[in-house]
């Protein structure tokens, strides 16, 4: 079976952003009032698995091996069958 997998990966909380800032201070020379922008990826994913079990293992899998950073990221998923 084949399953849809999406992933977001961000900083944890705390760590600085420096993407975010330089976004945020864009956005403020541009007129808009914003207090606060953090950046993160997102990654969709196609996978072939036997059950949605083995789909979300595989995804964690993914995403602890190499999607993210487990000193600085944090990461959520959602997997669908297609």
């Amino acid at each position: 079976m084949r399953f849809k997998c999406r992933v977001e990966v961000s900083l944890k909380p705390g760590l600085s952003d420096p993407e975010g800032e330089t976004t945020k201070n864009a956005l403020i020379n541009l007129g808009y009032r914003v207090g606060k922008v953090r950046v993160s990826k997102v990654y969709e994913l196609v996978l072939e698995a036997q059950s949605l079990g083995e789909a979300k293992k595989l995804t964690e899998e993914i995403c602890n091996r190499l999607l993210a950073n487990p000193t600085k990221d944090d990461y959520r998923f959602e997997v669908r069958k297609l």
